[in-house]
């Protein structure tokens, strides 16, 4: 299929983008790297009368470390934050889990702001600014706001962004030099969206007692899934076999997933305790920690 007709605007700048949607409201879409918007069109589940490229605004790419986060432009390329030396020595979380995106073409092409505009419950993106505690910062023609996750999805491909509001940046925390990470995910093939997927970070103490405990879940419920629960009891604990066990039973009975073609609910929950173990297990281990 071809998309409907729509008059192509471009801006130059990130004030009269904020303008046109201000002056068009619902009748015109934001697009910048176009990889979850254009399937969107081309099976005509969207009709905007006006489409809005913001692509070429430059200011809008950009990677940064500022006040205690690493900031990151709407339209920086994922492809960007996957080689940033930045990325890599203030977050690696972000840049392990941008690898799972799709493949390098796509990562090529589609930019940090789409995809967590896009707000799909498996997308690898929103699952790590969930765990991580990062924020959204929002932008429209009157100034900006700076929103957390759990405020910003909504449910399946929903968000609070408004017709005349866009995403400008996201910030996430700067983790702490000694904790470890780990993404992992099951798709049915490489590429395809996660059937589940799990964000983890953990740093420990000189005794081997877990001080910080960031997980999340992603796939399983209607929007990224912080496991408090799981988190709450790792704090204090010293990471055994049996605390893993535990904890990661813990992270399967907080989600709530629902079933499809692709699993079962007890499927997905499955999913989500043995990657929560894995993951929890790789990243002590990088924690320099030792799971037994």
């Amino acid at each position: 299929m071809k998309p409907a007709a729509f008059e192509y605007l471009r801006p130059s700048s990130l004030q009269e983008a904020l303008q046109f949607l201000a002056d068009l409201g619902e009748d015109a879409k934001i697009i910048s790297g176009g990889q979850s918007l254009i399937p969107v069109l081309n099976m005509r589940l969207s009709t905007p009368k006006y489409l809005i490229d913001i692509g070429r605004i430059e200011e809008l790419s950009y990677i940064r470390e500022e006040d205690g986060y690493l900031v990151i432009g709407a339209l920086t390329k994922h492809r960007d934050v996957e080689f940033s030396p930045l990325v890599q020595k203030l977050c690696p979380l972000l840049a392990e889990a941008v690898r799972w995106i799709g493949h390098p073409q796509i990562r090529q092409r589609g930019t940090i702001g789409g995809s967590i505009a896009h707000a799909d419950p498996s997308g690898e993106l929103p699952c790590v600014i969930a765990a991580l505690r990062g924020e959204i910062v929002i932008a429209h023609a009157d100034g900006e706001e700076t929103v957390t996750p759990e405020e910003f999805f909504l449910t399946y491909l929903l968000t609070s962004l408004q017709p005349d509001q866009m995403v400008k940046e996201l910030r996430f925390p700067i983790l702490p030099e000694t904790s470890g990470y780990e993404f992992t995910e099951v798709a049915r093939r490489h590429g395809d969206f996660a059937l589940v997927e799990i964000a983890a970070v953990v740093d420990l103490d000189e005794n081997n007692q877990i001080t910080l405990a960031r997980l999340a879940a992603g796939g399983a419920n209607p929007v990224p899934c912080v496991l408090e629960d799981a988190e709450e009891f790792l704090i204090g604990k010293v990471p055994t076999v049996d605390v893993l066990e535990e904890a990661a039973g813990l992270a399967s009975e907080q989600v709530e997933p629902d079933s499809d073609l692709h699993g079962s609910v007890d499927y997905r929950r499955s999913l989500v305790k043995t990657l929560t173990k894995r993951a929890l297990q790789t990243a002590i281990k990088r924690a320099g920690g030792n799971a037994r």
